[in-house]
């Protein structure tokens, strides 16, 4: 018997092929967001750190700064003139971070308790932060106090904003939505249609409704208007084995910025496009061997990028710190994966 039939393979740590950003964080990752201006992709991570790349024609990276928060980093998101990112975290705050500038970073909200998301929300001139202490803040980034704070019936877990829509899923199941012209005011608040506890949201780009992503490997689409719940359904996804016994956490939804498909990242390692419309998935990809906790588009949806690192479902006895890495990296799309297209034999779009 050869020696080598006896050696177990190391699992490919890149099996789709894609392009890796370098230098890696050097824990693991728990936000991505890319620039709406340029191709400025951000990372946070639990090291502490925010980092920004430039990611270049041919899907080179070049590193381009980096701050550092005071403790793990759990969220991001750019301004809309691309100038600026937000980070907020365990420190309980949200840095504003003028990176183009080359300023430095300041403090422009506080929270009681760890911040979990945050968006920028351009019609408004307000950033809006959701944390573990119950509340939705409202920051004018030039004044020490919140413009408004609101209060949630639990822990905010995910957030999504696609002005006037915004859906903040807390724990309990609780989704509650709100209509930015009127953000004082719940407009609904309802169960969410998956029975485990809610791990990520992203809003329609019609502004119509939400997806809305569990723990235990299943996807809900969910309508607003009254008249439309009969559109509303969930499926399964992130799941192993012919009886779907392992379930994975759906961990990232992401709508493609020109073609209004989705993607969804798992704790199984797998990312996935889909197109809700005609209700089928477009493309499937190779498992990495380790979880993808975050992931997102670029401005015009020609790069996903998505991190490759141990996101501690499986607690403390399945990190080993020798072998434990975290991976970004960019998948350039085609359009055949991304374009939606009507289900065969139905006649639908």
């Amino acid at each position: 018997m050869a020696f080598s039939s006896l050696t177990t393979a190391a699992p490919n740590v890149n099996p789709n092929k894609s392009f890796e950003v370098t230098p890696s964080p050097s824990d693991s990752i728990s936000s991505l967001s890319f620039s709406s201006k340029a191709n400025h992709l951000v990372a946070t991570s639990w090291d502490n750190q925010v980092r920004c790349w430039e990611i270049l024609p041919g899907g080179s990276s070049q590193a381009k700064a980096a701050i550092s928060h005071d403790q793990p980093v759990l969220c991001s998101t750019w301004k809309d003139d691309g100038t600026t990112v937000f980070s907020g975290g365990c420190d309980k705050q949200v840095k504003m971070w003028p990176l183009l500038s080359g300023g430095q970073p300041s403090t422009v909200a506080m929270h009681d308790a760890p911040v979990k998301d945050v968006a920028w929300i351009s019609q408004m001139n307000l950033l809006v932060s959701g944390s573990w202490d119950k509340t939705l803040r409202y920051w004018d980034t030039r004044q020490a106090q919140p413009v408004h704070v609101q209060q949630l019936p639990e822990r905010c877990y995910a957030l999504t904003v696609n002005y006037p829509l915004m859906v903040v899923g807390t724990a309990d199941r609780n989704l509650i939505v709100y209509n930015l012209q009127n953000p004082q005011t719940e407009f609904k608040r309802i169960q969410s249609p998956l029975k485990y506890q809610t791990r990520c949201l992203a809003a329609f780009p019609d502004q119509q409704g939400f997806l809305v992503g569990s723990i235990e490997g299943r996807v809900g689409v969910h309508h607003l208007d009254d008249s439309q719940q009969s559109k509303n359904f969930t499926f399964k996804c992130h799941r192993e084995g012919n009886t779907s016994t392992e379930i994975y956490s759906v961990n990232s939804l992401n709508f493609h910025p020109v073609h209004h498909t989705f993607a969804t990242a798992g704790s199984d390692g797998a990312f996935n496009f889909w197109d809700k419309d005609s209700k089928q998935r477009l493309k499937a990809f190779s498992r990495c061997p380790s979880p993808i906790p975050c992931s997102t588009f670029n401005a015009d949806g020609s790069i996903f990028a998505y991190a490759v690192c141990y996101d501690w479902s499986k607690g403390a006895e399945n990190h080993n710190p020798a072998t434990a890495k975290s991976y970004i990296y960019l998948h350039s799309t085609q359009e055949s994966e991304v374009k939606g297209k009507p289900r065969v034999g139905t006649g639908r779009k």
